[in-house]
């Protein structure tokens, strides 16, 4: 029996009204940003995208069910004056975690400890005044640049994440410095693999950031 317009009219209401109802009709819930505010390591450099910290901390979060979704703002050669200085532009408004990783390029110049510290303090307070979480990344310098140097620039790292309230992972290239296998020819950068090794280490502690956040 041909379908009359009265029928046709009430088909269409009943298919509308069960998308309505149907699991996954809904649309999906915004998806939390986590910025990872970087040097040439979080850019990824040496690698294709797919290879770099951002992309492979993305696949981590996914694994962990996290929900978010990675934005790499990382440049090359970028210390943390440079970070502050680009801070709001590089930080959307949209961000609910920050990863702090910089730092290694003011170690790599012999910087005073105490300038490193004094602009993450300024970066991880005006991210905190923004409602942003911080997960702050640090580094372990190397004995053989001076004992007491390396000791006053590792622990610029963890005082700042305390005075901020701010989570913190005390060594960014943990499992990979200093290993071959895992970094590129220059010594410096990590490969593909150490990436991987670095995205598996920092996911947990973005996780519970993005839990508080």
């Amino acid at each position: 029996m041909a379908d009359t317009p009265t029928s046709l009219t009430t088909r269409r209401a009943v298919i509308a009204a069960m998308a309505l109802v149907l699991p996954g009709a809904a649309p999906a819930a915004p998806r939390r940003v986590v910025t990872l505010l970087g040097d040439s390591i979080t850019a990824g450099y040496g690698l294709p995208a797919r290879a770099a910290l951002p992309a492979r901390l993305q696949a981590e979060l996914d694994r962990l069910g996290a929900g978010a979704l990675v934005r790499g703002a990382g440049v090359s050669g970028d210390t943390t004056a440079g970070g502050l200085a680009r801070l709001d532009f590089s930080v959307q408004k949209d961000t609910s975690v920050c990863v702090v990783a910089l730092g290694g390029n003011d170690l790599l110049q012999g910087q005073d400890p105490k300038r490193t510290k004094a602009n993450l303090d300024r970066i991880v307070g005006r991210l905190r005044a923004r409602k942003i979480a911080v997960v702050v990344a640090g580094l372990k310098p190397p004995a053989v640049i001076g004992r007491s140097y390396a000791r006053e620039f590792e622990a610029v790292f963890a005082a700042v994440a305390r005075a901020h309230g701010a989570a913190l992972y005390p060594n960014l290239l943990a499992g990979v410095a200093q290993t071959p296998t895992l970094n590129q020819r220059d010594g410096f950068h990590p490969n593909a693999q150490g990436v991987q090794v670095i995205a598996r280490g920092l996911a947990p502690v973005v996780l519970k950031a993005l839990g508080r956040a």
